[in-house]
């Protein structure tokens, strides 16, 4: 511990480059806060381009671009303390993900005169909470060992999260427009217990996966032109994975269930390195999408309201969201319409389901590709850290947690441009709510205690 003050408070061993990085981020949201302020002033008031936050309170207006900025440079200080050697690109790209998070939140938030309170405002809350969570988790995580020792538990855990939600599920109208099945608590405060069980399945995947990886990359016995995996060894895995069945079949939940599937294919890949497993597993999640859409008829109109959007009497009901999210992504064009100048919260939930939408038809293509490259660059180094991790349990986890990222930014962009059907999988950091944020700020602490390199190799 001594050793570890020693070397975070040592000018040559500095994290100056996270801090310089960290400049981006601070900027962003500055000017992003002044934008709205300007064209506030110049609003009448009315319509939907209307923002009226230069009525609001100077604490709404001054802490989205303060308090945001003090939280960086703070967590900043405290892994300079912790893990002096970290990776040190992980919380400039969370932080700039957060900053376009609390700015948009801020941007598509209710307007004044309103009961709710802002969106912004709520978002930061969250936002500086899922900072002391990444805090929270590289100092829990000291040492690594005891996650995989726990794996079962960590299992476990993740059953009676889905078991929750189910129980919860019950009590939930499914033909009601505004039900969300995955929220529990108070408006305000609720909590979706699906976030952490991402992080749960990743580390018993993980730790079971680095225990059989030997076994699991045979090639099994043949049957015919194929070779059978070594079921025994499977059992566990595939019983994690019905859980995304039970999911898709109790909450109707698409975006979930693929999500959990992605999980339990990119990590038995990683492990294997064997392509069969992830033909086999695409082979059945085509059965079981043929016998889902023919035995369950909301999976039927969730591909039929994607096919039919623009039809007449699909555009203004069922399709009127995916139609209205079109339109504001063409509007964009290139360079968009200017942040504050567009017409987003004509989509409906578009804070929470179509917030890339709003991304487009502000910041235009290009802002959305500058986006699409900022996950691109936080994959990347999921991955380089996965490569340079010292066992084969970090492996997998550092991918594992890079194949989260990837999955649910793929997923909920192709909802978003109709290439598949609208899932309520959140944009990380991206999309207003808590839950989220605060479930990627401890992959994103995971991640930093897992770039911590052994003593005498060099930092990168």
């Amino acid at each position: 511990m001594q050793q570890t003050m020693r070397n975070a408070f040592d000018l040559r061993r500095y994290r100056w480059s996270e801090l310089f990085l960290l400049i981006m981020p601070s900027l962003f949201i500055l000017l992003g806060m002044l934008q709205l302020q300007l064209i506030a002033q110049n609003s009448t008031g009315k319509g939907p381009t209307a923002i009226n936050i230069n009525n609001l309170p100077a604490i709404d207006v001054l802490a989205p671009q303060l308090l945001l900025i003090v939280a960086l440079l703070a967590t900043h200080v405290a892994l300079s303390w912790l893990v002096p050697n970290a990776d040190r690109t992980l919380l400039p790209i969370a932080g700039m993900l957060s900053s376009m998070g609390v700015l948009m939140a801020t941007r598509l938030g209710p307007d004044l005169p309103s009961p709710e309170p802002r969106l912004g405002f709520k978002q930061l809350i969250w936002v500086l909470i899922g900072f002391g969570f990444c805090i929270a988790t590289v100092f829990a995580t000291r040492s690594i060992r005891w996650l995989r020792l726990y794996k079962y538990t960590w299992a476990v855990g993740g059953i009676i999260l889905v078991a929750i939600t189910l129980i919860h599920a019950r009590n939930v109208n499914f033909d009601s427009p505004t039900h969300d099945q995955l929220n529990l608590g108070p408006a305000g405060l609720a909590f979706q217990p699906s976030e952490l069980l991402k992080i749960c399945l990743v580390i018993f995947y993980a730790a079971y996966l680095a225990e059989n990886r030997e076994i699991l990359a045979l090639e099994g016995r043949k049957v015919g032109p194929f070779y059978i995996p070594p079921l025994k060894h499977m059992g566990p895995l595939i019983g994690m994975l019905l859980v995304a069945l039970v999911l898709f079949v109790g909450l109707r939940e698409l975006g979930l269930a693929l999500l959990i599937f992605g999980i339990f294919v990119s990590m038995i890949y990683l492990a294997s390195g064997r392509l069969a497993y992830v033909f086999y597993s695409l082979g059945g999640f085509a059965v079981g999408a043929f016998i889902a859409y023919n035995l369950f008829s909301y999976v039927r109109d969730r591909v039929a309201i994607v096919s039919t959007a623009f039809q007449p009497d699909v555009a203004d009901n069922k399709g009127y969201q995916i139609v209205q999210g079109l339109i504001a992504l063409g509007s964009g064009g290139v360079l968009g319409q200017g942040f504050g100048l567009g017409h987003p919260t004509f989509v409906p939930a578009v804070q929470t389901d179509y917030v890339a939408a709003a991304i487009g038809e502000e910041f235009g293509l290009a802002g959305l590709f500058a986006i699409l490259g900022i996950f691109m660059l936080l994959v990347y180094r999921s991955f380089r850290i996965a490569v340079r991790a010292r066992d084969t349990f970090e492996q997998l986890l550092a991918g594992g947690i890079g194949s989260v990222f990837a999955i649910q930014t793929l997923v909920i962009l192709a909802g978003n441009l109709k290439l598949m059907p609208l899932t309520g999988i959140p944009l990380p950091f991206i999309t207003y709510g808590g839950s989220s944020v605060i479930a990627n700020f401890i992959m994103i602490g995971l991640l930093l205690r897992l770039s911590t390199p052994a003593e005498g190799d060099q930092v990168a």
